[in-house]
């Protein structure tokens, strides 16, 4: 405690902050990336005018209450005030769309990645660029806008995401770093920057539009992990801590996505490598030991914060209708003058899964609170179906959520590992999903056919990763940043591995069948279920 206390006070100590989507947090570290202190808000996006969406004002209320907290947790632990770090570094939830004038205004509000309404640009670029272009991607939201006719896009001086934008306002540095960035634009691995083929195309493909720039003059330039960000200005402390008591000067790493950050948090940016991050949404990534052998929609190309290419698959849903059915069970509970801690109640029902059957019984269960793209719904209608003689019990219906919150992830690892025949030598598991032990990665290692290995900091996620990367810039010596995490931050962590059990696999093999024939059912029920 008291070394912690000195790392605080000499201004050592160094900050990661995460947006996610339900949660911002930052954890603060010490010289050996130990999580020392942590703060948090609570928030939720909200669907307007027919876009998720988080105002302005959500953002920098929830920033800086995170950031009163935790340095409520820093006095309360060691005895000292925060007002020096060592290096400071910032994360948000993927891509999106933040576009802005000259004067440094939102010309429509935050499209997150949630959106599935760029459905038609998306599927354009991906034809123009033969290379696969998500619907959350920045640049499929800049193209759907355009394909729109909203008048704003003429008057865009600069577009970036979420982390891109705090960053912008913390330094007054328009960056990005790579992991991020390829979810804005393609990035060519070998220079690690946009790749310029696919720019001119793009470029070419506008020109008639007489739009007054061209694609790089509004985008951030491109940042590896490891390489100096700027640093923090005095509006940008003021604007993280109001009170005055945080110092400007303090260097600050390449702004990331949660993507990036889950890489880093799990020790998978080395080729034949993969992480899953399971909660509000749910990805799976693998870094590539070579390219893939055909363009899939199932399958995203981005990097590691440091530029190699890695394989994803990104669902919008995972465990948000898994969430309501548990809080409904809590209100059961409740009205019956039953006090349940929704952490032990979690781990009851998830435990109880284990017990159903393998294959659910004849239950299928659709997550879809938004749309999902890897599936082909654009929008959202959680639904959940049994035959006629299924028996309704508890352990099948819970198995059958877990299951449905890996689903549509399944139904693109399969191209993946099968069609691809992509290997994969480790992977790792991170995010809610996996709080509750053994029994994630039980129904994880099923999907997937392949042992899943859940570490003791997989828990601080996303804003403890992005703290080891403003780390590894502080003491980057030329190391790799793969090097670096073997070698300085994972070396004595090993997790707790869990091998697929062969009947869990066909189990759910046998589910997903049915999950894939009752497609048909999501797809009437979101043309046909209005209210």
């Amino acid at each position: 405690m008291e070394s912690a206390a000195e790392v605080i006070r000499d201004g050592k100590a160094v900050l990661g902050i995460e947006f996610g989507s339900t949660r911002i947090k930052a954890v603060l570290v010490d010289g050996k990336c130990k999580p020392i202190a942590s703060g948090s808000h609570e928030w939720e996006n909200r669907l307007e005018h027919g876009y998720w969406t988080y105002s302005l004002e959500d953002i920098w209320a929830g920033l800086q209450d995170a950031y009163k907290n935790l340095k409520e947790d820093v006095r309360e632990k060691y005895q000292q005030p925060l007002k020096r770090l060592g290096a400071l570094g910032f994360s948000g939830m993927m891509h999106g769309y933040m576009a802005f004038d000259a004067e440094g205004k939102l010309l429509v509000p935050f499209r997150t990645w949630r959106n599935t309404t760029t459905g038609e640009a998306a599927a354009a670029l991906t034809k123009a660029f033969d290379f696969n272009i998500p619907q959350r991607w920045s640049i499929a939201h800049l193209y759907q806008a355009m394909l729109n006719g909203e008048d704003h896009v003429g008057q865009i001086t600069y577009l970036t995401t979420l982390a891109g934008y705090i960053h912008w306002k913390m330094t007054g540095e328009k960056v990005l770093g790579v992991g991020e960035a390829s979810g804005m634009f393609p990035i060519d691995s070998q220079t690690v920057d946009y790749d310029e083929k696919r720019v001119e195309i793009f470029d070419d493909l506008i020109e008639t539009r007489g739009y007054p720039w061209k694609l790089r003059q509004i985008l951030p330039k491109v940042r590896k992990a490891g390489e100096k960000a700027g640093v923090l200005t005095e509006e940008g402390a003021k604007l993280l801590d109001p009170t005055g008591e945080l110092e400007a000067g303090i260097p600050l790493c390449p702004p990331e996505g949660d993507a990036g950050t889950g890489m880093t948090a799990t020790n998978s940016v080395r080729e034949g490598t993969g992480n899953v991050s399971a909660g509000t949404s749910v990805f799976a990534m693998v870094v590539l030991k070579e390219a893939l052998k055909a363009v899939h929609e199932e399958l995203d190309l981005v990097t590691t914060p440091s530029g190699e290419a890695v394989a994803m698959v990104h669902c919008n849903n995972c465990t948000s209708d898994l969430n309501a059915w548990v809080g409904l069970f809590k209100e059961i509970a409740e009205n019956l003058g039953i006090s349940v801690d929704r952490n032990e109640l979690y781990g009851m029902l998830y435990r109880k899964a284990l017990e159903g059957k393998k294959d659910c019984g004849g239950m299928v269960s659709y997550n879809y609170v938004s749309g999902e793209p890897v599936t082909g719904m654009m929008e959202g209608r959680p639904l959940f179906m049994r035959m006629p003689d299924t028996k309704l019990n508890l352990a099948d219906f819970m198995r059958t959520h877990l299951y449905g919150s890996l689903a549509a992830l399944k139904v693109g690892l399969d191209i993946l590992l099968k069609e691809e025949q992509v290997t994969v030598d480790k992977i790792y598991g991170h995010g809610g999903l996996f709080k509750t032990p053994l029994v994630g990665q039980k129904i994880l290692a099923a999907a997937m056919n392949a042992p899943v290995t859940v570490m003791k900091t997989a828990g601080e996620g996303g804003p403890w990763g992005m703290a080891v990367l403003a780390s590894y810039m502080l003491k980057n010596r030329g190391e790799g940043l793969a090097d670096y995490l073997d070698q300085q931050v994972f070396a004595d962590e090993t997790g707790e591995t869990v091998e697929p059990d062969p009947e869990d696999v066909r189990g759910f093999d046998a589910y997903m069948e049915v999950y894939k024939k009752g497609l048909q059912v999501e797809a009437a029920a979101v043309e046909s279920l209005l209210f």
